[in-house]
């Protein structure tokens, strides 16, 4: 399997979608699905009937996945979007953003 170029805790830009343009923190990533959760973007709300376990009903929001190829690391010079490439350095592999060649990985 490729190397992982987005992680959990990485800033991304959106590259599509009605968030387009934003930046946030990715929450999670599902590998296998190929696709992330970034905190406070891609809203979606869904309407409740009441039930045992949510007497009260209602409007439930919360944060759906996206793909992964709608998100792009976020520069960490500037946070415009950039690709990522990875190169060792003392022995571990770091990822390097492309536009600026700074270090993704802290």
């Amino acid at each position: 399997m490729a190397s992982a170029k987005i992680k959990k805790g990485d800033n991304v830009v959106i590259l599509a979608g009605k968030d387009k343009g934003k930046t946030g923190e990715v929450s999670k990533v599902m590998p296998k699905g190929g696709k992330v959760i970034v905190t406070g973007m891609n809203i979606a709300t869904r309407h409740r009937k009441p039930s045992q376990e949510n007497p009260q009903g209602g409007i439930d929001k919360f944060e759906a996945a996206m793909d992964i190829s709608n998100v792009a690391i976020a520069d960490p010079k500037d946070g415009k979007a950039t690709r990522v490439r990875f190169e060792e350095k003392d022995g571990k592999k770091v990822r390097i953003a492309v536009k600026s060649g700074e270090m993704v990985d802290g």
